[in-house]
């Protein structure tokens, strides 16, 4: 019972990292139309920036945990003002290419410049124990990736659900054209919207730092796992992002835990069963209905 409780503390942690990141996706993808195939890129980024910021200016976890997602925030409005946005209204295969030949490049250029042995990134103060629930022992960093993650999806879901202007993004994510129809300025929302879809992904390669190897291909295998997550959630659906993200972390830890040789096949099980009787995700909007 007791390695049960830590492989779902352990699925949850990793799903912490796939909710985040996928949330970001979701509301990408929902304004701007843009599959944003970067997004590993840009997790991977955001933990190869947190070491960096640790070995050259002393910056703890902590900080970083602030600063990173701030950084990467800039660096996706760069890349929507400078790229996406040219694109934006011809077919979406073109972003879709622009963005994985842009994951190529900032995959290369993390290569040449710290190699691919992996950066070193030990865990905070306070975050290498354990922590004791009825007589079973947790590693504290899984623990605290689990709650801060919740946390920081439940304070995106008061944004986006209480105020006006998380509603009007609420809005141009679940139905752009509709929301044009309403007089709501799309447009307006595509830069700003863009650069907090990267940041959740910066924010989600900084929780990982201390959790996974921080190298430049860290992120290959986390976007395409992404991508099942809001398939399985539902393109476009916040809420989906979110809970197809602790799920699928959920399906692989348990994967991991008792059937090693099919842990990642079974991610890609769910969500062909998913699209098999439920095409629009699980929480994604049936437009045949």
């Amino acid at each position: 019972m007791s390695a049960f409780v830590q492989y779902t503390v352990q699925g949850l942690a990793a799903g912490g990292f796939y909710a985040l990141a996928a949330l970001g996706l979701a509301v990408i993808f929902g304004v701007l139309g843009v599959v944003n195939f970067s997004h590993g890129a840009c997790y991977m980024l955001g933990a190869v920036a947190a070491a960096v910021l640790l070995d050259v200016l002393h910056v703890h976890f902590w900080v970083a945990l602030a600063i990173v997602p701030v950084l990467l925030f800039l660096v996706g409005v760069l890349m929507e003002r400078l790229l996406i946005r040219w694109l934006l209204r011809l077919d979406p295969l073109y972003n879709f290419l622009l963005t994985f030949g842009l994951s190529l490049i900032l995959v290369d250029v993390v290569k040449r410049r710290y190699g691919v042995s992996g950066l070193p990134y030990e865990r905070p103060a306070g975050m290498t124990g354990q922590v004791h629930l009825g007589g079973i022992g947790l590693p504290t960093y899984s623990v605290f990736v689990c709650l801060f993650s919740l946390l920081i999806c439940g304070v995106v879901w008061v944004l986006l659900t209480k105020t006006r202007v998380g509603m009007i993004v609420r809005a141009c994510t679940e139905d752009a054209d509709r929301s044009r129809a309403l007089g709501i300025n799309v447009g307006r929302w595509v830069t700003p919207v863009f650069g907090f879809g990267i940041a959740l992904a910066g924010l989600a390669g900084v929780m990982a730092a201390p959790f996974r190897a921080i190298t430049a291909d860290m992120g290959g295998n986390f976007v395409i796992i992404l991508f099942a997550v809001v398939v399985i959630g539902g393109l476009g659906s916040i809420l989906g992002a979110v809970a197809a993200g602790f799920l699928v972390g959920l399906v692989e830890a348990y994967g991991q835990a008792y059937a090693p040789t099919f842990a990642q096949v079974a991610i890609f099980v769910l969500m062909a069963g998913v699209v098999l009787f439920r095409p629009a995700g699980l929480f994604g909007r049936d437009e045949t209905a």
